[in-house]
Formats: C-alpha cells, sequence, structure tokens
C-alpha cells in the first residue's frame, strides 16, 4: 500500500520535475543562418563584467560538460562592456585562452568572475590579472611566457574576429549570447527558471539535432 501511494505521489510531482522538451521558433530560439557549421557547436558570447554572465555560468560549466559526444563548446569573451577599457578586456581574453592552455581555465574563469561580482573589485591593469591568474594556479613563469606566444595570439585575434561578424550582423547586441551550429541563437530569457539547467541541456540537445 506504502508503495502504491508513493506511485500515485511520483506521477503527480513527475511534470513539475522535467524541464521543457518541445521548443518553438520565435520564442526560445531565433535562427540566425541558412547555414549550419560542419561539426555540431555550441559558442558562448560572454564577458566577465556581465552580471547575467555571471550568475549563468554555473549552470553553463555544468551544461557544457554533458554535451553530446563529438559536439564542441566555443567560450567567447567580448571586449565591448562599458565597465572597463578594450584593452582591459582584450588581456582578460587573452588571460582566458593562456589559462585553458595551462589546463587551467575554469579555475581562473571562477576567479575572474569572482574578483569582479563577489569581491566588487576592479582590473586597473594587465598586473592585477595576472596576480588572479597566477592566484588561480598557473604558474607565473608560464603565463610570462605564453602571454604573447603565437597560438595564444592566434586564438585570441579569432575571438575578436568572431565577435566583430556577429556584431555586424545584429546577431551578438548583449551578453550572454549561446549561438548552436551557426545557425540558431538561444533565448536565454525564456529557459524555465525553476529548472533551468535542464531546460538549458534540453534546449541545445534539441537544436543540435535540427537541420
Amino acid at each position: 500500500m506504502k508503495k502504491l501511494m508513493f506511485l500515485v505521489a511520483a506521477l503527480f510531482m513527475a511534470p513539475a520535475l522535467v524541464a521543457q522538451t518541445t521548443y518553438e521558433e520565435g520564442e526560445h530560439y531565433e535562427v540566425i543562418s541558412e547555414q549550419r557549421s560542419a561539426k555540431p557547436e555550441v559558442k558562448e558570447f560572454f564577458s566577465y563584467y556581465c552580471p547575467a554572465c555571471n550568475a549563468i555560468d554555473p549552470v553553463v560549466q555544468t551544461v557544457m560538460k554533458s554535451l553530446p559526444e563529438g559536439t564542441t563548446f566555443k567560450k567567447y569573451h567580448v571586449d565591448f562592456m562599458g565597465a572597463a577599457s578594450p584593452e582591459i578586456q582584450k588581456t582578460l581574453t587573452t588571460a582566458m585562452v593562456l589559462a585553458k592552455t595551462q589546463g587551467k581555465g575554469d579555475e581562473v574563469n571562477k576567479a575572474f568572475f569572482n574578483h569582479i561580482h563577489k569581491d566588487r573589485k576592479a582590473f586597473a591593469n594587465d598586473a592585477e590579472i595576472r596576480d588572479v591568474v597566477v592566484a588561480a594556479g598557473v604558474d607565473a613563469a608560464a603565463y610570462d611566457k605564453h602571454l604573447n606566444n603565437f597560438m595564444v595570439k592566434t586564438q585570441v585575434n579569432l575571438i575578436q574576429k568572431e565577435q566583430a561578424t556577429f556584431t555586424k550582423s545584429r546577431v551578438l547586441n548583449s551578453v550572454p549570447t549561446f549561438i548552436v551550429n551557426g545557425r540558431f541563437k538561444i533565448n536565454v530569457a525564456k529557459l524555465d527558471r525553476n529548472n533551468q539547467e535542464q531546460d538549458f541541456k534540453n534546449l541545445i540537445n534539441f537544436l543540435l539535432q535540427q537541420p
């Protein structure tokens, strides 16, 4: 009898626990291109100065680590926020790229968000950015050695090029912006606030399967 009552209760609770799995163009996402990327991918355009980016980042980190096999996640830090100079924002982008090459991408990502939003501190110069990166676990000598190497600079240039392309096409006008397969832009505001992580994951998987 107790088992039966538990099963009945679970059936009533289930709808509240399951995030939406059907999505509509114009409400949950926009079609921004007729062409899709050659390989499955998710792009995030964000800024460490963006409160909304800071708020959703834990969800992003979890969801992106559970993407279907073969799907690439690409993180693009923008430099158009008014809270800091483009030069400081570019250095943050460079430091983010460098940290990833040193296996400390997640640690530095969290440290930058915490520095600005939790500790309420600004970055006055490149040296302060270096201090946070080193404190997050990147070797100081490695940071100095690789900050301006070819691979890091090439990746930073690619990020800036992608930002310029999507800004010019008016796809990128705020952050965070998520683009799936180069064809779909997610409407972040429509994610289920009561089950944001699962809804985000479901929507991405839905869009990855679209032609």
